[in-house]
């Protein structure tokens, strides 16, 4: 039978800081091996047609229990790091010739069928692919202790799995790399030439490291599967409105629009993303953008607005969250927000780490009534869902 997609699994780590007496990928998450989690995904999901594991040397009784009952074949042995035994799985697949391949850390199983859809559909398109997430935090380039300088942000992103390839492309660029010590398929593709293309990744599509993800994907899969805590969902709007001001570039939604006017504040006064934040902040409960970013204080004048909407976002998975959806609505008489709709999704969920289709952005008009109907400002209404654990 033609294979089209097929999944490797790389389960071949020792789990060294996870802290146990088993590595990771055969701890028990919800009663069952993380491992066994991960690889059901795979098989579950629409338009992989098989699935590979890679295992390490010595591992095979806990493989053996952890995919008991599987439609499986046997499991490959890996190398002495990751890109070992990416090599190791991708070589004892090739006789079966696919035409793409995801990898796959078999340390994330919460890896949804949407994630994998979008990578595969994104592969159709492009040679490589990888899931991303963008990155909030402040980076710093540290020695020791000591902080030596702040790093770009914006250029930067968190990388996820499964990444998705041209089969032929990636076995080739193994070959080429082999004994590089790069960290994901990625890398080694990049080092081979081949152009790496992104997809929103997944904030729920944690890689279980350290013992306090376990308990978080634990508390995910509690309220997914309707059992003990489950899910609350909460909603919560947001309004802000800002006076046009001349001298200053127009922010809407993440996105610089060409117009004659800013609007006035002390960061860019992007309404949009400030009425967005007081709806994230509302759904935890966390007080609004003023508690968190006061104007009284002045590194937040002319602060991007992106950054307030990202620590909300922040602070709902620090409540072990997820964001559900957002809806704003921008309410001026000019300028026209159409044109610029679909790049303010974009944005936004570029800023939240969740796929576009999670983002409404809409507009109107007061009928030329009110202070925007008389053109002095623009006012923006948001709604946001969380789901949040229940205790």
């Amino acid at each position: 039978m033609s294979i089209n997609t097929l999944a490797v699994i790389v389960a071949g780590g020792s789990g060294a800081r996870f802290g146990s007496d088993r590595p990771k990928q055969y701890a028990h998450l919800q009663g069952r091996p993380i491992l066994r989690h991960t690889v059901e995904r795979f098989l579950a999901a629409p338009g992989i047609d098989a699935v590979q594991v890679v295992i390490a040397e010595g591992h095979r009784p806990l493989y053996a229990e952890a995919t008991a009952g599987l439609d499986l074949p046997p499991p490959v042995i890996g190398g002495t790091d990751r890109q070992a035994s990416t090599r190791a799985g991708l070589e004892a697949v090739a006789t079966r010739a696919p035409a793409r391949v995801l990898v796959q850390d078999a340390a994330r199983p919460l890896t949804s069928a949407a994630l994998i859809a979008r990578v595969c559909e994104a592969l159709s398109r492009h040679p490589a692919v990888v899931p991303v997430l963008p990155v909030a935090d402040t980076l710093k380039q540290v020695e020791g202790a000591v902080v030596l300088a702040d790093l770009p942000r914006d250029a930067v992103r968190r990388t996820q799995t499964p990444q998705g390839f041209r089969f032929a492309d990636l076995l080739a660029a193994h070959r080429a790399h082999a004994g590089s010590a790069h960290t994901d398929d990625a890398a080694v593709a990049m080092a081979a030439g081949i152009e790496v293309h992104t997809v929103v990744g997944d904030e729920d599509n944690l890689k279980i490291t350290r013992e306090e993800d376990l308990r978080r994907a634990e508390r995910w899969l509690a309220g997914a599967n309707g059992g003990a805590g489950g899910w609350s969902w909460r909603t919560a709007t947001g309004f802000d409105v800002h006076a046009f001001a001349a001298d200053r570039p127009l922010m809407l939604g993440g996105v610089q629009i060409p117009f004659e006017r800013g609007l006035g504040g002390h960061s860019d006064a992007d309404v949009g993303l400030h009425a967005l934040t007081d709806a994230l902040l509302g759904c935890i409960a966390a007080g609004d953008i003023g508690t968190h970013f006061p104007p009284s204080e002045p590194r937040w004048r002319d602060a991007s607005s992106d950054r307030f909407l990202a620590f909300a976002a922040d602070r709902v998975r620090e409540a072990g969250g997820r964001i559900e959806h957002v809806d704003l609505t921008l309410i001026c008489e000019a300028p026209k927000i159409g044109p610029h709709r679909d790049a303010m999704r974009r944005t936004i969920a570029r800023i939240l780490g969740v796929a576009v289709d999670a983002v409404s952005v809409k507009a109107t008009t007061t009928e030329r009534l009110g202070f925007t109907g008389r053109g002095e400002g623009i006012a923006a209404q948001a709604a946001a869902t969380v789901a949040l654990p229940r205790p």
